[in-house]
């Protein structure tokens, strides 16, 4: 039997990718650990109550279902708590931070079409008169925001990476979006779940199966709150690199371990002229700068203009709803 710190370390760490889709999930992941089902079960319920989990459930990926972007907003710094709610306030918005930069205010938007999505965007620029640029994704390299506690491997992406927008069947878009909020914690979470929706375990799986072998989802399983488990230096690196290396040099920053998302983002011409984006993740300041001082000398990218803007503070941070309800 596993000592309390290393159960708990492989809970966090292990079921962050292929959560066990069975009736009885927790009990799977106790007879893997070597624990029981009440066990298992309960430690995911304390982690919830204590924020170190945002959620068990799925993870979208980018460009299959509806429309996301990022965005920023230069907000003059005594305007900006009250800016920063009110973007918070947005359903569509899942993502809401403070970050070093003139442009200070960076949000995620996410909408069930391009239409709605547009739709936000023009409702935030008439109402809050700051700069606003938006940043949608053009390629994505490399994107899982799975934290590995006991040092393994990190996984490697496929590239490119399919964003073929797929039509969602009425069985997909009842599941999925039953799930935004995650699993419940019980002992058979799938059947529970099924039984609101008006579904049957087994088609709920199927579901679930069907999606992540399709590249729906990106993966399901355990969502951790990354600032709260240590993780409190969080820097958005940028390069601005001439548009045919972007396919190079992606690749060769999506596979750097470290890196926890690397993407290709359209520019938004005079003010922002950055085109390659990662985000790095680490304990200390200090500790993320030297990697990404590291990964620039190694892939030669810091002789192109280039940024480093850490996070300040996060004022909104959950699932992204893409109107799957």
């Amino acid at each position: 039997m596993l000592n309390s710190s290393a159960l708990e370390q492989r809970l966090l760490n292990d079921f962050q990718h292929n959560f066990p889709l069975c009736s009885r999930p927790f009990a799977a992941i106790g007879e893997t650990v070597g624990c029981g089902e009440e066990t298992a079960l309960g430690l995911y319920r304390r982690f919830q109550a204590q924020s170190l989990i945002s959620r068990i459930g799925p993870v979208f990926a980018s460009g299959r279902v509806g429309q996301s972007t990022l965005a920023a907003m230069a907000v003059p710094d005594q305007e900006l708590e009250r800016v920063a709610a009110l973007i918070s306030d947005y359903p569509e918005v899942n993502h809401n931070y403070r970050r070093e930069n003139d442009y200070n205010l960076w949000f995620v938007v996410t909408a069930s079409d391009q239409t709605h999505l547009d739709s936000v965007l023009a409702h935030m620029a008439r109402h809050h008169a700051h700069p606003l640029i938006v940043l949608p994704m053009e390629a994505s390299f490399h994107i899982d925001l799975g934290f590995d506690f006991l040092g393994g491997q990190k996984k490697a992406s496929a590239f490119p990476q399919e964003k073929t927008p797929v039509r969602l069947t009425q069985g997909e878009r009842l599941t999925l979006g039953g799930l935004e909020k995650g699993l419940p914690l019980v002992p058979r979470p799938y059947h529970d779940l099924a039984e609101t929706l008006g579904l049957t375990e087994a088609d709920l799986l199927s579901v679930l199966d069907r999606c992540l072998e399709g590249g729906v989802l990106k993966r399901f399983g355990v969502v951790l709150r990354h600032a709260e488990l240590g993780y409190v230096a969080n820097a958005m690196c940028v390069w601005n690199v001439p548009d045919e290396q972007v396919p190079v040099l992606g690749p060769l920053l999506g596979q750097e371990a470290g890196v926890t998302l690397c993407y290709q983002r359209r520019r938004a011409l005079p003010d922002w002229p950055y085109n390659l984006y990662c985000m790095i993740h680490g304990k200390a300041r200090e500790e993320v700068m030297a990697l990404r001082e590291s990964i620039g000398r190694k892939l030669g990218l810091d002789g192109w203009p280039h940024e480093i803007l850490f996070s300040l503070r996060q004022y909104k941070q959950q699932g992204a709803c893409y109107g799957t309800r």
